[in-house]
């Protein structure tokens, strides 16, 4: 037969065609599907460039509303609002502790009875009352359980209710005794308190709300008898505006591009930011401030950063201004324009913030509240080489307190029985390296105690300082040394060093005390 009418060849033929038509839908189906999945994944990806340009404009939005969205806030932090309620909370009783189980039943245990003819006839009732005595020993046995799982369940039921019950007295009297704080800290606040008012105006800046990458830290100084404010904030630095002020996806490449935010733009929100948040930080600390007791507000914005010139860190004050409460409460601040509105007020402002460019503080933290105790003038009565040890522990206050004014910060002594563990006091007025610094002075023979410097950092930072500075005419131990490195902010001098500063600074050859043993090396 000829090929053409081979029924089989046919078949085989129609086979091929038709695995050949498969395969060609299948390749067909799979470019259709990877085109799709291409479609699906370059939109997706050019939906995540919108996704994120609109951050992007939602983050700028948010920093160019800054002062307004404060302002529009219609409930600033009060002493009212710092109270706190308490909320009673409902009893849920532990699982399986409410219902109680069932009693056992007798019917469930009692064995039938015999029944039919053997029944009738009496046969069987050994048997059956053998099983009788034993259904009532395990009946007898479920009850005694149920009695016990009963009254375990009705410990454990009032446990939990004696548990519940305590907590709740235990966060009443909590709550009672914040409130009752509060009302103390209020009635010494509208005594002008310092330590209330600058509690308060603490808790306000804490609660004040900034976007992410804002700076946390500030400080607050009362001056009671004129009703003046004191406050130094952190700014946040230039990285806060968003560099990309759009982003779009380039498919030929595959990535999601920024589009850059102008040089000009980003520097003139940048300003605008600090000015803001300068004008916010007044307005929320007088709109706080229902009693009337803070009359004028001093704030200096500084920033902490890297100075790129000498790779140190640096504090620069970027805007300073002086705000009367008659004259800052005539502001308009949801219309103003942040930046004039400071040029108004009494201020000074950086005319290049993102070069760091820093300006003299208005106003700085004065000693005032320290000086308590008259300047004594002991180096007028030193001998040619004195020996520290021979001085009154006043008289080595004072001496120290001369050494630093030597060395250029404006000190003063404090009154021993109201120093907190402070001897003396120094201001650094350099515009830029300036701060507080606590000194104690330690006039002894022996190593200076671990506590003692442990203690003096617990006054830094109640105080706020920049520096603590321990003075002793003897030494310290490596545990002391260590600490203070680790703590950053404090600074050990003994004997040996106040020799070195003495002779440099004021001239005067001095002999500290006795000589520290010889450490074993370690």
């Amino acid at each position: 037969m000829a090929g053409g009418n081979d029924p089989y060849a046919r078949e085989l033929a129609r086979q091929a065609r038709e695995r050949e038509k498969l395969r060609k839908a299948a390749e067909a189906e799979a470019k259709r599907k990877a085109r799709a999945e291409k479609l699906a994944y370059e939109a997706g990806r050019a939906q995540e460039a919108v996704d994120r340009t609109s951050v992007a404009e939602q983050d700028a939005e948010q920093l160019a509303g800054l002062l307004r969205s404060s302002v529009m806030d219609e409930q600033p932090l009060t002493f009212e609002r710092l109270k706190q309620e308490f909320l009673r909370t409902p009893f849920i009783p532990p699982k399986g502790s409410i219902k109680a189980a069932p009693l056992p039943r007798w019917e469930e245990y009692e064995p039938a009875p015999p029944r039919g003819l053997l029944g009738v006839l009496g046969f069987g009732r050994r048997g059956h009352e053998t099983e009788v005595e034993a259904a009532r020993k395990r009946f007898d046995r479920a009850v005694r359980d149920h009695t016990r799982d009963e009254k375990k369940r009705a410990e454990k039921l009032e446990k939990a209710r004696a548990r519940h019950k305590e907590r709740h007295q235990e966060e009443a009297a909590r709550v009672d005794e914040w409130n009752a704080g509060i009302a103390k800290r209020r009635s010494a606040y509208r005594d002008r308190d310092i330590e209330a008012v600058e509690w308060f105006v603490n808790q306000v800046l804490a609660a004040s709300v900034y976007p992410h990458g804002f700076p946390k830290a500030n400080q607050v100084s009362f001056q009671a008898d004129t009703g003046d404010l004191l406050v130094e904030i952190d700014l946040p630095l230039e990285d806060v505006v968003p560099a990309a002020r759009a982003y779009r996806y380039v498919k030929t490449r595959d990535e999601i591009t920024p589009v850059p935010r102008p040089e000009k733009e980003r520097k003139e929100l940048y300003a605008s930011v600090l000015a803001q948040t300068a004008l916010r930080t007044v307005h929320e600390i007088l709109a706080s401030d229902t009693e009337g007791v803070v009359q004028s507000v001093a704030l200096n914005g500084h920033v902490s950063t890297i100075d790129r010139a000498t790779g140190r860190e640096v504090h620069p004050c970027l805007i300073t201004l002086q705000a009367d409460r008659v004259e800052f409460g005539q502001l308009v601040l949801t219309q103003v324009d942040p930046r004039a509105c400071l040029k108004r007020l009494r201020s000074l402002i950086s005319p290049n913030p993102y070069e760091l460019e820093p300006v003299r503080p208005l106003v700085t933290f004065d000693l005032s509240k320290f000086r308590l105790m008259d300047s004594l003038d002991v180096v007028a009565g030193l001998d040619s080489r004195p020996v520290l040890m021979d001085l009154t522990p006043t008289e080595f206050e004072h001496l120290i307190r001369q050494l630093f004014e030597s060395i250029g910060l404006d000190s003063v002594n404090t009154q021993p029985s109201k120093d907190e563990g402070v001897d003396a006091v120094a201001m650094n007025t350099d515009p830029v390296m300036r701060g507080l610094c606590i000194i104690q002075a330690k006039r002894t023979k022996n190593v200076v105690p671990f506590e003692t410097v442990s203690a003096l950092a617990g006054v830094v930072e109640h105080k706020r300082a920049a520096k603590g500075i321990l003075v002793t005419t003897s030494w310290f131990g490596r545990a002391s040394e260590a600490f203070a490195n680790e703590h950053g902010r404090l600074e050990l001098l003994d004997g040996a060093n106040l020799v070195h500063l003495f002779k440099e600074h004021m001239n005067l050859d001095v002999i500290p005390g006795p000589v520290p043993p010889r450490r074993r090396p370690r």
